[in-house]
């Protein structure tokens, strides 16, 4: 039960969503994300292999449904992924992903970014580069 988002309930809650599904050579939902927005909602998602290049991360499709919920601020985010052993690992989000945090709202850049139970630094560390350039000349 979620009771305050923090980086644990989190990974727990993204745990719980991980159903691994295999079709031919591709793998859906081996990665799962769960989100805690600034109004205080949880959304969860999970990825999408396909070998067109048409699929997506865990994390979009956690973004996906707040959008679709119309809210747009990430408060604290996370992934995870469980190895054929059964161990739970916390995985942190790809460029892509980062990018595509940041880009939903221009707080996004203080999400925080769960990379473990005890660590979850801003968007921000993990994105440095973020402003648009300034014109050489």
């Amino acid at each position: 039960m979620i009771t305050d988002g923090s980086p644990t309930q989190l990974i727990d809650l993204a745990a719980s969503v991980l159903h691994p599904h295999r079709v031919g050579d591709r793998l859906f939902g081996d990665v799962a994300s769960a989100l805690l927005t600034a109004g205080g909602s949880l959304h969860t998602g999970v990825c999408i292999d396909t070998g067109s290049g048409t699929g997506f991360c865990a994390e979009h499709a956690a973004i996906g449904a707040m959008v679709t919920a119309r809210e747009y601020r990430i408060a604290r985010i996370v992934a995870v992924w469980r190895s054929d052993e059964g161990v739970l690992h916390v995985l942190p989000p790809c460029g892509r992903c980062r990018e595509f945090i940041r880009q939903i709202d221009p707080a996004n850049l203080d999400t925080e970014v769960v990379l473990s139970r005890t660590e979850a630094p801003p968007l921000r560390d993990l994105l440095p580069a973020h402003a648009w350039p300034s014109p050489l000349d």
